[in-house]
C-alpha cells in the first residue's frame, strides 16, 4: 500500500487538494459559455437551427485542418452515420479494435454489419497495422473491387481504429494497409482532439473522421459530436442526413432519403464555440499535468503511458500501467476509497456478451493492457 499512496499523493500533489475528491475528468467553463449561451437564448434559436451551428462547424474545420465538418448529437450518431457514407450496410462486417469504447462497436451493430475485432500496438494503445495485415493477409481476398472474408463470405466495408485516450495510433500506415484491400478508414478520433500525427491532426487522415464533445472530453459541448471530411460533397450529404434529409424549401415539408435527428442544437453549439476558443491553453494544461506525472512516476518506476513516436497528444486521460490484475484490481479498490477517482479500461468488445461470437485476431496485445492498464485524474488545470 506504500506505493498506492504515493501514487495518491503525487495526483493530489498536482489538484492541489489534500482532502477534496478528485474526479477522473471534469469539464473547465473559464471563457464566453455564459454569453455565447445568452446570446443563444435571447435569439429563440435553441435548436437546430442558428449561426452558433455554422460558426461552431467552420471554428473545427479550420482548427483540424479538414475541408468541412458537421455536428451531431453525439459521437456515437456521428460515427454511425460516418459508417453509413462510407457504405456500410446490413450483413457487412467492419474490422475494429477490441480494446476500445463501446460506442464504437455499438454505432457498427447501428448499420446491421459485425465487427471483426484485431489488436492493437503496446506503444499507441491503437490498432496495430502489423496485426490488421497479418489478419487480412490471412483471412480476406479481393473480388470485384471488394475485400471478401474467406470464413464467412461476407464484406468488409471499413476500418475504425481509434486514437485511445488521445495517443494517435499509426494512422498513415492503417490507411496504406486498408487501400491495398479497398476498404474505407473511419477514423474514431473521439478522444483525440488536439493530438498531432506526423504534424498533421487526428481525424482528417481517414475517408472521415469522428470526434466527440461529451461531458468529459477535453472540450465539451455537454453532449455532442463532429464529422470531418476532406470531401466537401460526401459532407454535403451528411449535412443533409442528420437533418432528416428534408429537401430546402422555403414551407414544403419534403425528404428525398431516410435522414436522421442528428443534428446539434444551437445552444450546445454555442457551448462548443466557447470552449473550441479555449482549446490551445486545455492542450498547454494537460501536457503541463502529464509532465509532471511522467517525471513523478520515472521516480517510482511506475510506466505511465507517454505519447507514441511521431506524435503530439492531447493527453485526454493520463494512464499508468500496473504489474497484472492483481495490482491493479487492489490500486482501483484503494484509490477509490481514497477519494481519488481512477477507473480500468474497458472490458475488451470480444468479452461482452453481444460480441462474444465476433470473428478476432491475435489480442494479446489488448489483453495485456487490459489486465493492467489504469486511468488516473486529468482533468484540465487552469
Amino acid at each position: 500500500m506504500d506505493k498506492f499512496n504515493e501514487i495518491v499523493d503525487i495526483i493530489r500533489c498536482n489538484f492541489n487538494t489534500p482532502d477534496d475528491f478528485i474526479p477522473l475528468h471534469a469539464p473547465t467553463f473559464g471563457g464566453n459559455e455564459k454569453k455565447y449561451l445568452n446570446e443563444c437564448i435571447d435569439s429563440t434559436f435553441v435548436s437546430s437551427v442558428g449561426k452558433f451551428v455554422d460558426r461552431f462547424e467552420e471554428g473545427v474545420a479550420k482548427y483540424t485542418g479538414a475541408n468541412k465538418a458537421v455536428v451531431c448529437v453525439n459521437g456515437t450518431n456521428a460515427l454511425h452515420l460516418a459508417l453509413l457514407l462510407a457504405g456500410v450496410e446490413s450483413n457487412d462486417e467492419v474490422l475494429s479494435q477490441a480494446l476500445t469504447f463501446i460506442a464504437t462497436a455499438n454505432a457498427i451493430s447501428y448499420c446491421g454489419a459485425k465487427p471483426v475485432f484485431v489488436d492493437v500496438d503496446k506503444d499507441t494503445l491503437g490498432l496495430s497495422p502489423q496485426k490488421l495485415e497479418a489478419w487480412l493477409k490471412q483471412n480476406v481476398k479481393i473480388e470485384n473491387q471488394f475485400a471478401i472474408n474467406k470464413t464467412t463470405g461476407k464484406k468488409i466495408k471499413a476500418c475504425v481504429p481509434m486514437h485511445t485516450f488521445g495517443h494517435p495510433c499509426k494512422i498513415d500506415e492503417i490507411v496504406e494497409v486498408c487501400e491495398k484491400y479497398h476498404i474505407p478508414v473511419i477514423e474514431d478520433a473521439a478522444e483525440s482532439l488536439g493530438s498531432y500525427f506526423r504534424g498533421k491532426q487526428t481525424g482528417t487522415f481517414g475517408k472521415i473522421g469522428v470526434i466527440s464533445f461529451n461531458g468529459n472530453k477535453i472540450m465539451t459541448t455537454g453532449g455532442g459530436g463532429m464529422l470531418l471530411f476532406n470531401d466537401d460533397r460526401l459532407a454535403a450529404k451528411a449535412k443533409h442526413l442528420t437533418t432528416q434529409a428534408k429537401v430546402p424549401h422555403k414551407w414544403d415539408f419534403s425528404h428525398d432519403n431516410i435522414g436522421y435527428n442528428y443534428r446539434m442544437p444551437n445552444i450546445n453549439a454555442a457551448l462548443g464555440l466557447a470552449q473550441l476558443e479555449q482549446i490551445d491553453g486545455f492542450l498547454t494544461s494537460k501536457r503541463k499535468l502529464a509532465k509532471n506525472y511522467s517525471n513523478a512516476f520515472n521516480k517510482l518506476d511506475i510506466q505511465f503511458v507517454i505519447e507514441p513516436a511521431n506524435s503530439q497528444s492531447n493527453y485526454w486521460l493520463n494512464a499508468i500501467l500496473l504489474n497484472d490484475r492483481n495490482e491493479r484490481d487492489q490500486f482501483l479498490k484503494y484509490t477509490n476509497e481514497q477519494g481519488v477517482m481512477t477507473r480500468p479500461v474497458w472490458e475488451l468488445m470480444n468479452r461482452l456478451p453481444m460480441f462474444s461470437d465476433a470473428q478476432c485476431g491475435d489480442l494479446s496485445n489488448s489483453e495485456w493492457i487490459a489486465d493492467r492498464l489504469v486511468n488516473i485524474p486529468s482533468s484540465v488545470i487552469l
